[in-house]
């Protein structure tokens, strides 16, 4: 019975566990401070739905005492007077660290501070569900930790890279109860700091970042000495060692199996200056030596080490007396090891500890330059490893190759200058006053161009061509397009004269030319150097620039003429900084708006080109064919006539004229292009007007039957003989519902009465003919699916002249009709019904034969077989 008793309070907890509320919570355990820290207590609720922010109530009880009112985050008087004090002193302070979370700090911990800590919140809730509040236990210890470094004031270490050094610091601790240290050394470079080596409270090391290698191959060592000593060497001292140093000593104890840091001191050991090694190296300035000898230059070093260091050299050659920019090359390397790296040509030897000799042989032009000596100094690590302690560059050793350079002048003159442009242009640059015994020198020439300017100005030139020690010719930029095209022609004519020439010179070619002769010396490996550049003094090809201008007027010789009569123009041309100009002229003609073929529009009727070949443009009016005629009058002057005009040529008459320049013979550029003044063709008539309209009885029709439409045509106005009118009747349809498509072409019918008609994609057949003098009827013979949609006429009439001629009005439409194609069902039926009934016949009639057929004879052969059969029974019985 003893056992079962707690069952029901077990049972009770548990419940309550389950159907709790809101929870306060606060550390579990007791918390360990030391005098003079800060004590940190958090305090949370859980599972709260309340208002925005909880609200919490601090109380504190010394050992044994009741609880005394501490601080509050909602009752400024919640606190005694005692914590009042403290509060407002900044002592004591609450932290919201969220809305249902808070932090009580106490700074400068007392011995008076050492009990319980009780965190409450008030209840708003109708009913008591959960833990409403929280205690924890702090005690508080007496600073028992001294920590100091091993000399007062902190030393100041200084040390040569590879160099080892020490540093100690002191760390105790007499509390009564059982602490831990933790201990920690920090390099300190300005406001950067490093974690160099720990020994935590458990006994372990952990290396900072960058120092793992080196602890790992005991470069970096953290060792006890005696009780309370810890000592921090450093095998060998590099430059990132340099910097304070500083111990940091931490104090822990376990709590209910939990570690608790309950303070933490740090004090400034030392400080290491590393000294940076010495390190120089000095080669000759101005070194001067002939062709074809051998260069010899020493790299004396200079250092201040004496310990076990080993050199490394490199030499290098550059073109420029900076060897940090691109295009330094090596040129022999002697590592620490003693071996060295070098090509046949050149030797690299040790004179003795401080002097390194460089050798070449058999230099050349190519070997003028500038030569550095590089110089690294390497200190022996742990595990045979090796760092480099210093670094030296000598000052650059200019080298000059002294050669006899051969001896010339550059000559440019232009053969031909342009006047204008597409002239052409041709330049001759010529080598002058060689010496005769220069046979192992070649000639080569570059050309360059550079573009007229201010003086203030600055201008760059552009290269054109170059043409290398192989006589391989490549061209810049500017010139590549048009020497591949055959514009820019670049050659040489004598061996001595280089000509450059443009067939065509623009207005982008005009500027400054000149020339760059290269000499190239043979060398003893039969290579080419450049051993010399002469320029030639500019040429500049220039000529005036002005403008083209085109004048083109336009007159009409007779201003009044009524249709039927011939209309005359004529256009009078001017020129000016146009060379050698032709002309070609086009007439034009723009409709009155009032025209409803086309608004606005400008036509094209006839040209003249400037080889004098006559062309028709847009001219459509296959009766008047030889209508119009231009011709050429004079160079600068052309005539254009119109013969027989009808009243649908009324517009604005222009003369557009494009002058022309010879190109290459026989190529023509266009040079300048203008337009005349227009001149007008107005008839004044009062003549009859024409309207069209489109009307059918059978709006609807059934695919198969007759479509008929009428087109008819009613005059307005004055009255005319049905002999005088004529008519262009054509009839279009727009297959669709709507007038979204183009309209097609169906038939036509002129005015002698000549019908055409167009090819269809379908079986329906079309006829156009003329009923009555002003009704055209259109038929649709067998009508099909596609025969649907908008159906108009469009007429042009013509009308007779008194003069006896025909006169073309104005085209007009009529509105469109609409016309519907159904299917007839029985007709459609019909056809598919029969032949399904003849086949189905078929068929049957078919699959009965094939019956009668296979029953006959395979029956027949098996009767026969049974037949054979009794014979031999019967022959049996009577056996």
């Amino acid at each position: 019975m003893g056992r079962l008793a707690p069952r029901p309070l077990l049972l009770a907890l548990l419940w309550l566990g389950l159907c709790q509320g809101r929870v306060v919570r606060v550390p579990t355990g007791t918390l360990v401070r030391v005098v003079g820290t800060e004590l940190v207590i958090p305090c949370n609720v859980s599972d709260y739905d309340g208002p925005s922010e909880q609200n919490f109530d601090w109380s504190f009880s010394s050992l044994g005492s009741d609880f005394e009112e501490l601080a509050s985050t909602w009752e400024a008087g919640f606190p005694t007077q005692l914590y009042q004090e403290r509060l407002q002193r900044g002592e004591i302070l609450l932290r919201r660290t969220a809305n249902d979370a808070v932090e009580l700090h106490i700074k400068n911990v007392q011995p008076s501070d050492q009990g319980h800590y009780k965190c409450s919140t008030p209840s708003t809730d109708a009913t008591v569900q959960g833990n409403y509040e929280d205690t924890v236990q702090v005690k508080v210890l007496a600073d028992a930790l001294h920590v100091g470094p091993n000399a007062r004031p902190p030393p100041s270490l200084s040390l040569r890279e590879g160099e080892p050094f020490e540093l100690r610091c002191t760390a105790a601790s007499a509390s009564p109860l059982h602490t831990h240290l933790a201990l920690l050394w920090e390099l300190h470079r300005g406001p950067a700091r490093r974690n160099v080596l720990a020994l935590t409270h458990e006994g372990r090391f952990h290396p900072g970042l960058g120092y793992e290698q080196r602890y790992h191959s005991g470069g970096v060592r953290l060792d006890t000495v005696g009780s309370d000593a810890y000592r921090l060497s450093v095998s060998r001292a590099l430059s990132a060692d340099q910097g304070s140093y500083r111990c940091v000593v931490s104090e822990w104890i376990a709590e209910q199996g939990n570690w608790q840091e309950i303070q933490e001191k740090a004090v400034e050991v030392a400080t290491v200056v590393i000294q940076p090694t010495v390190l120089r190296a000095a080669v000759p300035k101005n070194v001067s030596v002939a062709e074809g000898k051998e260069l010899d230059l020493t790299c004396n070093i200079t250092t201040d080490r004496v310990d076990d260091v080993r050199p490394e050299v490199t030499w290098s050659f550059s073109r420029t007396p900076d060897s940090t920019l691109p295009g330094s090359r090596v040129l022999a390397r002697l590592d620490r090891d003693s071996l060295v790296h070098s090509s046949p040509h050149v030797a690299l030897s040790h004179v003795d500890a401080r002097s390194y000799h460089l050798l070449v042989r058999s230099v050349s032009k190519e070997n003028s330059g500038y030569y550095f000596c590089h110089v690294s100094l390497w200190a022996p690590g742990h595990n045979r490893s090796w760092h480099k302690v210093a670094e030296a560059v000598s000052s650059p050793a200019a080298v000059g190759v002294t050669w006899l350079e051969p001896d010339y002048q550059v000559y440019l003159n232009a053969s031909k200058v342009p006047g204008f442009a597409d002239d052409p242009t041709e330049l001759a640059c010529r080598v002058v006053d060689t010496k005769s015994g220069e046979a192992n020198v070649r000639f080569t020439v570059s050309w360059y161009y550079r573009m007229n300017r201010r003086s203030d100005d600055v201008v760059t030139s552009e290269l054109l061509a170059v043409m290398d020690r192989d006589w391989t010719l490549k061209y810049g930029e500017r010139s590549k397009q048009r020497a591949q095209d055959g514009d820019f022609i670049f050659s040489k004519e004598h061996i001595d004269t280089f000509n450059f020439r443009i067939q065509r010179t623009t207005e982008e070619d005009r500027g400054n030319y000149y020339c760059v002769v290269s000499a190239w010396t043979k060398q003893r490996n039969n290579s080419w150097v450049k051993s010399k550049d002469v320029f030639s003094k500019p040429v500049n090809i220039f000529w005036a620039l002005e403008d083209s201008v085109l004048v083109v007027k336009a007159r009409q010789p007779k201003p009044f003429f009524a249709a039927g009569n011939t209309f005359e123009m004529t256009c009078k041309v001017s020129s000016k900084n146009i060379k050698s100009p032709r002309y070609s002229v086009l007439i034009t003609a723009e409709k009155p708006v009032g025209d409803l073929s086309s608004p606005n529009e400008t036509k094209y009727i006839i040209s003249l080109d400037q080889d004098s070949v006559v062309k028709l443009e847009n001219w459509t009016d296959a009766s008047r064919v030889d209508g119009v005629v231009l011709e050429k009058v004079q160079e600068d002057e052309f005539r254009y006539r119109m013969y027989q005009t009808q009243v649908s040529d009324a517009g604005l008459y222009r003369c557009v004229v494009t002058a022309w320049s010879p190109v290459r013979g026989s190529l023509w550029r266009e040079a300048a292009t203008s337009l005349s003044n227009p001149i007008e063709i107005d008839f004044q008539t009062s003549g009859p007007v024409f309207n069209a309209s489109v009307h059918s009885d059978t709006p609807s029709v059934i695919r198969g039957d007759l479509m008929k439409l009428f087109c008819i045509i009613t005059v307005e106005g004055a009255a005319l003989d049905p002999d005088d009118m004529a008519f262009d009747v054509s009839w279009f349809a727009v297959h669709s519902f709507g007038l979204d498509k183009d309209p097609v072409l169906l038939s036509s019918l002129d005015r002698k009465g000549i019908v055409t008609t167009s090819r269809r994609e379908w079986k329906s057949d079309i006829s156009l003919e003329r009923v009555s003098v002003l009704e055209f009827l259109l038929q649709v013979h067998g009508s099909e699916d596609q025969d649907f949609g908008n159906y108009y006429c469009s007429v042009t009439p013509w009308v007779k002249s008194p003069t006896g001629s025909w006169q073309k009005e104005a085209e007009i439409h009529s509105k469109p009709v609409f016309i519907t194609v159904k299917m007839d069902v029985l007709n459609a039926f019909k056809y598919p019904l029969l032949i399904g009934i003849g086949l189905s016949t078929v068929i049957g009639l078919l699959s009965c034969l094939i019956g009668y057929c296979s029953s006959h004879w395979c029956c027949k052969k098996e009767v026969q077989e049974t037949r054979r059969e009794r014979r031999r029974l019967m022959s049996m019985e009577m056996d």
